[in-house]
């Protein structure tokens, strides 16, 4: 039997990073427990308001984030607070499939369109690799404002 998995994320303001990786993923923040949300609110805001209504002091209202897959085939990312700076290489990192089935040129180009488009959401450019026959079809690694790796393949 398989399992769902989560992706968790350290990091200094969960919020934020998690408002990243909705635009780059396309996802959604869930609505908190027991609340409905009728189409176009704002899930953020209902957050904001169950968390004051709930009384969760201020300081710990950014403690944790989530972004989901609307459709409900990836998996679900969590960000949780914690104290330290990220420190070292990511020894898990995520791939975003940007240019799926493209090769050559025509998928080199698709990646840096996606790339342009992440470095304005707050990521940043490290290195292009170039298609080679025997290795690899192209990717560009990249880091979201935290500072974590990621490859756009």
């Amino acid at each position: 039997m398989s399992r769902q998995i989560q992706v968790t994320f350290d990091a200094q303001d969960p919020r934020a990073l998690s408002i990243f990786w909705r635009d780059v993923l396309g996802y959604v923040h869930p609505s908190p427990p027991g609340v409905d949300l009728p189409d176009g609110a704002d899930p953020l805001a209902a957050w904001d308001d169950f968390l004051e209504q709930m009384k969760v002091p201020e300081s710990q209202r950014n403690s944790s984030s989530a972004v989901e897959d609307p459709d409900g085939d990836g998996p679900r990312l969590f960000f949780q607070q914690v104290p330290e700076d990220k420190v070292a290489k990511n020894r898990v990192h995520l791939d975003v499939r940007a240019a799926p089935g493209l090769k050559g040129d025509e998928r080199m180009a698709a990646l840096e369109a996606e790339c342009e488009r992440l470095v304005a959401l707050g990521a940043t450019r490290v290195r292009r690799f170039e298609p080679d026959a025997w290795q690899s079809v192209g990717f560009i690694v990249m880091t979201d404002p935290e500072g974590n790796e990621f490859c756009l393949d």
